[in-house]
């Protein structure tokens, strides 16, 4: 718009203040003007008459501005846009106590009744009167209240109306503190946050002998506690104090889920000290120590070995089992130790950290599965137990609970901790055999418990079913049981007996005795060596027979000593005996032989032997020449010598009898 009428330029800058002053200027000035259209008439005037000043109020009017020769359209004031923060409100109320916040929440409650009165056409005087009267408060106050929130939005009116004064004084009680010297500041810091975690009232007590020597400004001690929580963070405090491992354990650990997993999928394991004196096989009385695997999926235990302590062989052959029972896992999760590291299980896996790493390494037995080998992480020197859900398994309500607090361990329970011993603590111990049925009994329990709260059974289902559903439909990889055995069977090398048995060294001897296994294949190889791979916990059933080099040959039994008056073990291994004979005849029969007379007569006559005629002949006589050279003569003359030579020879023996008989 570039035309104005004198009505419309009243009231500008630099022009007069009435109409007909206006038209009287423009006269007298000679301003552009043209007739009005409508209206009235009249005369309109082109903003290019106008001063300076009076163009830029009437570019203002209409949101515009002249930059140079051009005119811009100024941006538009937004409806939605507030003339104030509303973050610093809401920030401010966040710190702000709760006495405060009530006390504007109330001062809320009479500034909305007065602006309900007004928009209902009270007069806005009678409206404080009538909410005062209703509220009991003073009309003061009510007036302060409303004309705080004047150009305010009714939904940021709560942190607008919190009392000035309680902010004042919050940010007074947190930058004021009681004066101390900078020098007894900082010894107090550094004899209290220290990690052998003195006392505060000792450190203090110091503090003040300090000061005497060096006259320092000490105030009391909460007030030393008040700034030691304003000027370091907790987390500081927790560093200094407790170490790095202690705020590693601050942060919020990560949540993970097994939705994507099926049974047996991934397993764990660990090992349990269990709290109970038991009885070994050897007769002494330990706290024996259980390997334990658990299938991440589902929290089911599915294997276990109980042994004297955590070694290679629970943990190989716990994992046979469930090798065995269930198939082979793709990936697992182990701790970092000596045991679950040991190289004839982890051999050639890499970042083991454990023992020595070389390329030449055999492979255990886990990459030989194919198992694909996870070590739980080790933080700040310590063990990150939650990488492991089967140490929840340990915690209350856990193995512990079934197993060592079971009525058959009743006087042999030893108590959680050394501080809870029960009061028949050592007054009995269980045998071992009983031991491990109670093992077996409490994992059954713990598994088939229902209404167990994890992201799989969902509150209503047992480990059991929850690994049940699941297991029909893996897809799990089997291995086949000669190939478990060559991998994980304890193997020995033990030469066959005469009699086609062997003794095993590992088993040890027993009142003078060591078991024997027998099979009858092992006749074959008496005075042989040949390897065993047996199960160090099942010495008394069956063992693996192979050769040297790895060849299956038989499964042989352990034969148990009878007792020396017992017939009926007499007459079972003469049975025995006779059906070994009677099967090693028919074998024999059936073999495609020839009788004796039968290879007689096959066998070459006797032939007669022919001597080839020699026509020289080099015969020893001696001479009477020295060591003259004999010479070789004819045959005929060497015959004729010879006969002459034997003729006198019967007739000299003829002679010497006369004479002895003489």
């Amino acid at each position: 718009m570039e035309w104005y009428s004198a009505s419309e330029l009243v009231g500008l800058p630099v022009l007069p203040k009435t109409v007909q002053g206006i038209n009287y200027k423009a006269k007298s000035e000679d301003w552009l003007s043209r007739p009005r259209s409508g209206c009235g008439g009249g005369k309109e005037y082109h903003i290019s008459s106008f001063v300076p000043t009076t163009q830029a109020a009437l570019y203002r009017k209409q949101d515009k501005i002249k930059v140079g020769g051009q005119v811009l359209n100024l941006p538009k004031k937004n409806k939605d846009s507030v003339g104030y923060c509303r973050d610093a409100l809401w920030s401010s109320w966040d710190k702000t106590n709760n006495t405060a916040k009530e006390k504007a929440q109330q001062a809320l409650l009479l500034v909305r009744a007065t602006f309900a009165l007004v928009g209902n056409g009270v007069k806005k005087m009678d409206a404080y009167q009538s909410v005062c009267d209703e509220y009991g408060c003073t009309l003061s106050t009510l007036r302060r209240a409303c004309s705080r929130v004047k150009g305010i939005e009714e939904c940021d009116w709560a942190p607008a109306l919190l009392p000035k004064h309680f902010a004042a004084a919050q940010v007074k009680k947190e930058n004021q503190f009681a004066p101390v010297s900078q020098e007894a500041w900082a010894f107090f810091m550094g004899d209290y946050l220290r990690l052998e975690q003195p006392s505060m009232t000792v450190c203090y007590e110091r503090l003040l002998d300090a000061a005497k020597e060096h006259g320092w400004v000490i105030p009391s001690l909460s007030s030393l506690s008040r700034r030691l929580e304003h000027e370091v963070s907790n987390q500081q405090r927790v560093l200094l104090r407790e170490g790095e491992h202690a705020l590693h354990q601050m942060y919020p650990p990560q949540r993970r889920t097994v939705e994507d997993l099926h049974a047996m999928e991934w397993i764990n394991g660990d090992g349990y000290q269990h709290n109970v004196f038991v009885k070994w096989f050897n007769g002494d009385v330990i706290r024996p120590k259980t390997w334990f695997w658990q299938d991440i999926y589902s929290r089911k235990i599915i294997g276990w070995r109980c042994d004297l302590s955590e070694n290679t062989d629970s943990i190989r052959l716990s994992l046979m089992d469930v090798c065995e029972k269930f198939g082979i896992p793709k990936e697992m999760t182990l701790d970092n130790t000596r045991a679950a590291a040991n190289k004839p299980m982890t051999g050639g896996v890499r970042s083991r950290y454990r023992f020595k790493v070389k390329e030449d390494d055999p492979k255990g037995i886990i990459p030989m599965l194919g198992i694909k080998l996870h070590w739980s992480s080790v933080i700040y020197g310590k063990g990150h137990g939650q990488a492991k859900p089967i140490e929840r398994a340990f915690g209350n309500g856990g193995l512990g609970e079934y197993i060592d607090r079971h009525p058959a361990c009743v006087g042999a329970f030893t108590g959680d901790n050394p501080m809870a011993k029960p009061d028949n603590y050592g007054s009995n111990n269980i045998d071992v055999e009983a031991f491990l049925n109670v093992i077996a009994k409490g994992v059954e329990m713990y598994n088939a418990k229902e209404n167990r709260k994890t992201e799989i059974c969902r509150g209503y289902m047992s480990f059991d079913q929850a690994f049940n559903a699941s297991y029909q439909s893996a897809p799990i990889r089997k291995a086949t049981a000669s190939q478990l055995h060559m991998m994980m069977l304890q193997a020995e090398a033990v030469q066959v007996t005469k009699h086609g048995q062997i003794a095993l060294h590992a088993g040890g001897i027993l009142e003078g005795r060591r078991n024997l296994y027998f099979n009858e294949r092992m006749l074959d190889y008496i005075g042989q060596k040949l390897v065993a791979r047996f199960d160090p916990q099942k010495l008394h059933e069956s063992i693996e027979i192979y050769t040297l080099n790895g060849v299956h040959i038989c499964v042989a039994e352990c034969r148990e000593d009878a007792a020396f008056g017992d017939t009926q073990a007499a007459r079972e291994i003469k049975k025995e005996r006779k059906r070994h004979t009677k099967a090693t005849k028919e074998a024999t029969k059936s073999l495609e032989r020839m009788t004796a007379l039968e290879v007689a007569a096959m066998m070459k006559p006797l032939e007669e032997e022919i001597i080839p005629e020699n026509k020289v002949v080099e015969p020893f006589r001696p001479t009477s020449i020295g060591n003259a050279a004999v010479k070789a003569m004819p045959l005929e003359e060497a015959e004729d010598e010879y006969d002459q030579n034997f003729s006198q020879s019967i007739s000299n023996l003829f002679d010497q009898k006369y004479k002895n008989k003489l």
